[in-house]
């Protein structure tokens, strides 16, 4: 039988969802939560993967077991598990529904601190000097809906097969001092959501504009894009089946 787990996390003491040979992660975690009721060796697989230090208000895992859970196996698992990582449901779902491949979008936030808020930072990028222009952000962050092929925003490094994301939403919106940053897509690229971010407040600041940002698009140079942004600013909100 498959179980679907719905849980969230404090990003800042992981590096990243994906277990990792020398570093403590959200997913080794789970594992070890989930071995420890069940009393055998079970291994989560997630709907995706977040970098060191990225948030997630939203994710899914799913994990293998011949047994019918019990009404307080969330109990048991809050109850293991460190204070950072929470489970919101567990729920049996047909054996071939994927946690990964079945998910048809996935949403971040990226939360920017417009001066200094020492509550917020852990959360948010802080700005301090100049505030940037919204309206020029969102401008150019709707060029993001015209293209497929985002490669300029991908690390260098990385092992896809394809760089085309379908993105269905990008913008902006600023509430008193915190500005975020809310794009949703089918797929994302490593790092893409926080080069995305860096480039787009450069346009902000009027470093670059709106038409740079169109060329940097087009140029799938990761060369030509703005700085990867800090991550604990980054969030995974929402993922949907």
């Amino acid at each position: 039988m498959r179980y679907f787990i719905e849980l969230s996390y404090n990003g800042k003491n992981y590096h990243g969802w994906q277990i990792q040979p020398d570093a403590i992660s959200v997913q080794e975690k789970l594992n070890d939560a989930i071995s420890t009721i069940f009393q055998e060796q079970i291994k989560v697989v997630g709907a995706g993967r977040t970098d060191t230090g990225v948030h997630a208000s939203q994710m899914f895992a799913h994990f293998d077991i011949d047994k019918n859970l019990k009404e307080d196996v969330i109990f048991k698992l809050n109850s293991i598990l460190p204070n950072d990582i929470s489970v919101q449901k567990v729920f049996l779902v047909d054996t071939e529904k994927h946690v990964r491949f079945d998910a048809i979008s996935r949403s971040y936030e990226y939360k920017i601190c417009l001066g200094r808020n020492p509550f917020s930072l852990d959360f948010s990028w802080q700005i301090h000097s100049q505030e940037p222009d919204v309206y020029l952000m969102n401008e150019a962050a709707k060029l993001l809906l015209e293209y497929t092929d985002f490669q300029t925003f991908s690390k260098v490094k990385t092992d896809v097969y394809t760089f085309n994301c379908d993105i269905t939403e990008a913008f902006w919106k600023l509430e008193g001092s915190e500005l975020t940053f809310h794009i949703s897509a089918n797929r994302f690229l490593r790092n893409m959501v926080r080069a995305i971010v860096g480039t787009l407040v450069d346009v902000g600041l009027g470093k670059i504009s709106k038409e740079d940002f169109r060329s940097i698009i087009e140029s799938k140079n990761r060369g030509n894009a703005g700085l990867s942004v800090p991550a604990k600013g980054l969030f995974l909100t929402k993922i949907k089946y």
